[in-house]
């Protein structure tokens, strides 16, 4: 079955999450997020000036968003967005994608360096936001944390490296302290960007580099690969009323002054066999 285009002419679409019978995502380099219904007919939710990216929900339904350059966490009410989380201080570089545990316990990535500057890669940290706005650090030497989800019985974290070349799985302990630091699956080569979890336990990969999505099964085997010919993957999300459509955020290029004046981005989808689990 071929890919099917829900939606294009997006600058750099990333960070879908499947919610209420729709698809939510951020087109990060066009500062805005948007609601995708199954037929393709996109709203616009709010503008984020500094590049909005991770998208999650708390427990009562609030909407929070990752917004990246300065650093912040957004909560969404009825009068509009307002700061919640400051991570300026612990974040030595943009911040990114975001999953929400079942306890509203934010986990927030970070690229650790000046990516679009062309800076060296370098380790950094994996920061845990409180429902009350409260951030720590609960992991170091995190290269390029990403794309992250949660299992459905919420005691394992899958969080992609982009820069060390693997999966890293987490023990989620009360309070939210991660313990037990292991490779959930060594992919040398491959940039994973942004996962999303299925109900046999695999994960599909987005590669940001490579021209594909890989859905990947503990231990590294690589069990299903999609094709994207001359796009590249950023992000996927498992979702529709059986959770079995695949959605993929796919563009030509990562670097803002290209995917701007381009406008090459795309949410695509494709049937699968196996239905999403877990958060998001």
């Amino acid at each position: 079955m071929p890919l099917e285009t829900v939606l294009d002419g997006l600058a750099f679409p990333e960070c879908p999450r499947w919610r209420d019978e729709s698809l939510y995502f951020s087109d990060m380099h066009d500062g805005k997020v948007w609601r995708l219904s199954p037929s393709g007919e996109a709203t616009k939710l709010f503008d984020i000036p500094s590049y909005p990216a991770g998208l999650g929900w708390l427990p009562d339904g609030t909407l929070q968003i990752v917004s990246m350059r300065d650093r912040r966490v957004l909560r969404a009410s009825s009068n509009g967005l307002a700061t919640i989380a400051d991570l300026s201080r612990l974040a030595p570089g943009n911040i990114n994608d975001m999953v929400i545990d079942r306890e509203g316990r934010a986990y927030i990535g970070n690229f650790g360096f000046d990516l679009n500057a062309g800076a060296e890669p370098c380790a950094t940290v994996l920061i845990a936001v409180e429902p009350n706005g409260r951030p720590l650090v609960v992991a170091e030497d995190m290269w390029f944390p990403n794309g992250m989800v949660i299992t459905d019985d919420g005691k394992t974290l899958i969080v992609a490296e982009t820069f060390a070349g693997r999966l890293t799985a987490f023990d989620i302990h009360a309070g939210g302290a991660l313990t037990n630091r292991r490779v959930f699956a060594a992919l040398e080569g491959i940039f994973s960007d942004g996962i999303c979890l299925d109900a046999e336990g695999a994960v599909w990969v987005s590669c940001a580099e490579g021209y594909k999505t890989i859905r990947v099964a503990e231990g590294g085997m690589i069990v299903q690969e999609i094709p994207h010919e001359g796009r590249h993957s950023f992000a996927c999300m498992l979702g529709g009323a059986d959770r079995r459509d695949l959605y993929i955020c796919t563009a030509e290029h990562h670097l803002p002054d290209r995917t701007v004046p381009l406008r090459s981005g795309k949410i695509e989808r494709i049937r699968v066999d196996v239905p999403g689990a877990g958060r998001p």
